[in-house]
């Protein structure tokens, strides 16, 4: 390890795909583009993001083989480093990395970033470490330098489980609109239903978990296809893989309903669909509508806490309907199919641009921004 201190460090378990991962390994690249010096901490380095940390950024480590293991470690990484800044992401992460700087006694300004909607969580998964992480954040959140929430819903949701004020949260939405979401939207599709002529295509994207409810969207595609000839793509993997394809069934939506798991390009997917659609129960977010947005694909939205409200601005730039409510759902994605589209104003997207939201990252973390970065849809 080098003498000189990092001046961000982000702390992660690993470098999966997931969604968190990718946004915190896009900073990491602007806050090198800021001639900063960042370190990339992981308990273990694994995941297939690895390949894409940048030689400039320092990725360290810690070979941790259990969640209590990380935190010697971890200490043992402040006391020596002593970086700057320290920002960590999701709970379990946050968690060790407020832990660490205390049993470190270090300088370093600990700025943790939530990404779910906690309370909800609590209530929805019966996991024992799931359901305590409200109490945990109410005991170790006070200790952080700051708290990031990624939506106004997660940030109240967040002052009311750590009985913290508002003001202390700062809210950011996730920076996930970058040059190459646009370009990768241009990218052409090799499946034989987006091609010219053939029934508009419904696109869903995300995680096969209880969370995305899929089973909603299911229903409301079947009335929608009583009405007008279409079909439906799902993009993901996850544990309720058989569930659905088992409910693809039950309601006679195989010729229709195409389930291709996880793919490298879903940008290119989203702009050559006719409408997006998210039916989550609960967010913190929900990335897939902005990127939807950005490519210009119409977006029906489940009205779900938190997030999707507030990226369609109530409404204005897409269909929010109730959670659960299929025949809603399906109202909504034919009066989409009809033609009845809103129109996004770019200033708008500019909210959810990398530029724009690391400016603010780095006003949290205490770090001057040393250029300007611009910002452009």
């Amino acid at each position: 390890m080098s003498k000189s201190s990092p001046d961000i460090t982000i702390f992660l378990r690993c470098l999966y795909g997931g969604g968190a991962e990718r946004i915190l390994l896009n900073l990491a690249r602007c806050f090198a583009e800021q001639e900063l010096k960042v370190d990339m901490v992981l308990a273990r380095a694994e995941g297939s993001l690895l390949k894409q940390l940048p030689p400039e950024i320092r990725l360290i480590d810690l070979k941790a083989q259990s969640k209590l293991g990380i935190i010697p470690k971890l200490v043992q990484y402040l006391r020596l480093e002593k970086p700057t800044s320290m920002l960590a992401a999701l709970h379990y992460p946050c968690e060790i990395a407020l832990l660490a700087k205390r049993i470190a006694g270090v300088s370093t300004r600990v700025v943790v970033s939530e990404r779910n909607n906690l309370s909800l969580e609590a209530k929805r998964i019966p996991q024992l470490s799931v359901r305590l992480t409200p109490l945990a954040a109410r005991l170790l959140y006070p200790w952080a330098d700051g708290i990031i929430g990624i939506s106004q819903g997660v940030s109240d949701d967040l002052a009311n489980v750590t009985r913290l004020p508002l003001e202390r949260i700062d809210t950011i939405y996730n920076p996930i609109l970058t040059p190459e979401v646009f370009a990768k939207a241009k990218a052409p599709v090799n499946h034989p239903w987006f091609q010219p002529g053939e029934p508009p295509v419904i696109i869903a994207v995300g995680r096969l978990y209880p969370q995305k409810d899929y089973p909603t969207l299911l229903r409301a595609f079947a009335q929608v296809r009583q009405v007008q000839p279409s079909r439906l793509v799902i993009l993901g993997e996850g544990p309720e893989k058989d569930n659905i394809k088992n409910l693809i069934y039950e309601l006679g939506l195989q010729e229709d309903v195409a389930m291709l798991g996880f793919v490298d390009n879903p940008h290119a997917y989203m702009a050559n669909s006719a409408v997006f659609v998210l039916s989550s129960a609960w967010e913190g977010f929900g990335n897939v509508v902005a990127e939807a947005l950005a490519v210009g694909t119409p977006v029906v939205s489940t009205n779900c806490d938190s997030g999707p409200s507030e990226i369609l601005a109530d409404g204005k730039y897409g269909e929010l309907t109730p959670v659960g409510e299929p025949k809603a759902m399906a109202q909504a994605i034919l009066k989409v199919l009809a033609g009845d589209n809103k129109q996004v104003d770019s200033d708008w997207l500019n909210q959810f641009t990398l530029e724009y939201g690391a400016e603010k990252y780095l006003k949290v973390l205490g770090i001057p921004i040393k250029k300007r970065l611009e910002v452009k849809v």
